[in-house]
């Protein structure tokens, strides 16, 4: 699930998009469908021209001869991904966005990173595409037929509150592409970031009248032990916390929270407001 509504995240095109999904039997319009969304994906959002298609794995994979995932790798290897996401790009950059259009999320850890560099210095380019596509959680996810599709967001695709704050790094609205609709362009983003597991601002989306608001009367709540004067503290907005008296005038009540968290304990407190039903609206260095 989301950890709040996606609209508030800036994700809801992405959220509200179901998995496309090729089965037996499409009709022409159908696999033309299913083309597009693996372009779409596996190419950042960007604008392929008809001069760049792929018409010999469109072929194939139109008659039957290719599956979903090898069609997406044979995208994902192609001079087309290669001379935009590879060739000019910094090694760090290549490797973020192989995770944002081939797994759907942000890498966890710099060792997962690292593990990418590894292989690219090691074997190439193709054989680091392979390790993405061949790899357990590919499989278990999108199988042999489901398009890739963005799910960073969501708490079953992530394992820690810093990679959940990365992945709006990478994707924030299903209108920018990977490249020229982001300002970092082809250097990295997330580098230092992971090297460091420095969680980033997530800014509620603005014109949005769910977006947090401080309540006046609401106090800043101190959790978990703070250590040393010099430890890293961040500041969580919480809304949408539901409330559990049977006798309240409403079971759906919004009551909106701040916390704040040292940085060595914001998983704990994350899988805390989650399990109580909570929606992190924003996090912020204090």
């Amino acid at each position: 699930m989301p950890f709040g509504p996606a609209s508030r995240l800036g994700v809801s095109l992405f959220d509200e998009t179901p998995p496309i999904e090729s089965v037996n039997g499409l009709s022409s319009e159908g696999l033309e469908t299913i083309i597009n969304a693996v372009y779409r994906q596996v190419l950042g959002n960007a604008y392929v021209m008809e001069s760049e298609r792929l018409s010999v794995p469109e072929s194939q994979f139109k008659r039957g001869e290719l599956s979903v995932r090898e069609f997406v790798r044979a995208v994902a290897k192609s001079d087309l991904y290669r001379s935009r996401f590879f060739t000019n790009a910094a090694r760090y950059r290549t490797t973020e966005l192989n995770f944002r259009h081939l797994l759907g999320r942000a890498p966890i850890d710099y060792a997962e990173v690292r593990s990418h560099s590894d292989i690219l210095d090691a074997k190439g380019f193709e054989a680091d595409i392979d390790s993405y596509i061949d790899s357990d959680e590919y499989q278990t996810t999108f199988g042999e037929n489901i398009v890739p599709y963005i799910r960073g967001y969501k708490t079953e695709a992530i394992t820690n509150l810093v990679q959940f704050t990365h992945t709006f790094e990478l994707v924030r609205g299903a209108s920018s592409s990977s490249l020229k609709g982001d300002l970092a362009g082809n250097s990295p983003k997330l580098n230092s970031l992971i090297i460091n597991s420095t969680p980033t601002a997530v800014i509620p989306s603005t014109g949005d009248s769910g977006t947090f608001r401080t309540p006046a009367d609401a106090p800043l709540t101190r959790r978990g032990s703070f250590g040393t004067p010099s430890s890293k503290v961040y500041r969580i907005e919480v809304t949408g916390y539901r409330a559990k008296s049977v006798n309240s005038i409403s079971k759906f009540r919004r009551s909106n929270k701040v916390y704040l968290v040292p940085f060595d304990q914001l998983s704990q407190e994350y899988q805390r407001i989650h399990q109580q039903g909570g929606v992190i609206a924003s996090i912020t260095a204090v």
